[in-house]
């Protein structure tokens, strides 16, 4: 079977866009399980991820002009291989290079029906959390290997610099191949020691997924809605684990509040001014049944934090008002908890409704100096409407300014937009 390469310009428009679905149905399902079939042996996560992108390649010539063939994760896996045997032979050294090939032959796809773990990529998550991977990596690790995010993205979801992370991930795939780390599933028993970066990745993937709330991004379509399969099913698995339950109870709250996002007309619309009717009650009562769950283990921590900031807000649908005392509290106990400048950011907006919008911009201050927010959007947007109620007017349109230059969302930019016409206006 050849991979095709040289018939790129064959093909209908139909057939080219068939092909190019069935190749990012296969990136979406089996991107990491492919990686990780590739890897297994040789434990070189970059050449597996460089040979998986050639493949892909000639997919997109070949399926065209061929057809998609019946099992496209072989096809892709076939090709991976032989690109990973070309690599050995070029850049090996003979007794090296033997080495290599021999385990490569071992490369195949394995069928255990007794698996720990019953989804594939949530297995390869956990293989990611390996305790012999720097922690920091481990997140970015499962981002990048089995959810096929580019580090310039998961860069932006962990607030450093994309070469910073990039950086990152290059050493933990070195470590994995010098070191030999293996691509062994843990045992049910080792689960709860790995668990901290899983959930750190389900997290930073529905968050990726929920930043596209228009679902205009094919990558991280339906990403939010796997984030949350993927946390269910580690529930299930887990369900004596509270930041387990807390980061489902989490997502879903935020879930919940999906369709009121965006007007009639496709415009952003705040928390704040929400049409509570649009929240899905079922998904809130949900979260709320979880959240109940995880404290009676008596085990806090960030997740059941923010599930819990989450369901202080959503007292509005029973008409009630936000317990924003209580929301800035738990704003607080989140930042002594993990560091995050997003959540002092969040407890210094919280205090506006409490003491003033001046007493807010006091709490903000510090932050000026974090370069982790520098680009930060939610930041610039928080001090713009700060000052704005202060009456800084001609500060608050640079923070607007700012604001404005860094948001990726039309609907979102449009509505920084109009705000800060009226600062201008005014």
């Amino acid at each position: 079977m050849g991979d095709g390469s040289a018939l790129s310009g064959a093909g209908s428009t139909d057939e080219h866009r068939a092909a190019s679905a069935a190749a990012e149905a296969v990136a979406r399902h089996s991107y990491g399980k492919l990686v990780a079939f590739l890897a297994a042996r040789t434990r070189d996560v970059a050449g597996a991820e460089d040979a998986l992108a050639q493949a892909f390649a000639a997919a997109l010539a070949d399926w065209p002009v061929r057809g998609v063939p019946v099992t496209p994760e072989a096809w892709l896996l076939s090709v991976a291989r032989r690109r990973l045997v070309d690599t050995a032979r070029t850049h090996h050294r003979d007794g090296e290079a033997a080495a290599v090939l021999a385990l490569l032959a071992e490369v195949a796809e394995p069928h255990d029906d007794d698996a720990v773990l019953p989804d594939r990529r949530l297995e390869l998550l956990f293989v990611c959390a390996h305790p012999g991977i720097e922690p920091a990596a481990r997140a970015p690790l499962m981002l990048q290997c089995v959810l096929g995010f580019d580090a310039a993205t998961i860069a932006s979801a962990f607030l450093v610099a994309p070469a910073t992370m990039g950086q990152r991930l290059v050493r933990a795939k070195t470590k994995i191949r010098q070191a030999g780390i293996g691509f062994e599933v843990p045992t049910r028993e080792q689960l709860p020691q790995r668990l901290d970066g899983v959930l750190e990745a389900i997290y930073a993937a529905y968050a990726e997924g929920w930043a596209d709330s228009t679902g205009a991004d094919a990558r991280g379509r339906n990403l939010a809605e796997e984030a949350i399969w993927l946390g269910r099913l580690l529930a299930s698995l887990l369900p004596r684990e509270p930041e387990a339950l807390g980061l489902v109870a989490l997502m879903l709250h935020a879930h919940a509040r999906r369709d009121a996002r965006r007007d009639a007309d496709g415009g952003y619309v705040p928390l704040a001014h929400q049409d509570t009717r649009r929240w899905d009650s079922s998904l809130i009562d949900e979260a709320e049944t979880l959240l109940r769950s995880a404290a009676a283990l008596r085990g806090p921590g960030r997740y059941q934090l923010e599930a819990a900031i989450q369901s202080a807000h959503s007292v509005r649908r029973n008409g009630g008002l936000p317990d924003w005392a209580a929301i800035a509290q738990l704003y607080e106990a989140l930042h002594q908890l993990t560091g995050s400048p997003v959540a002092a950011l969040n407890r210094a907006v919280a205090l506006a409704p409490l003491q003033g919008a001046a007493a807010a911009l006091d709490a903000l201050a510090p932050l000026a100096a974090d370069a982790r927010l520098a680009d930060y959007q939610p930041y610039w947007a928080a001090r713009a409407d700060l000052l704005a109620q202060t009456g800084a007017l001609q500060e608050a349109a640079h923070s607007y300014e700012r604001a404005i230059g860094l948001e990726r969302d039309p609907a979102v930019r449009e509505f920084l937009q109009q705000r800060a016409a009226r600062v201008g206006a005014a």
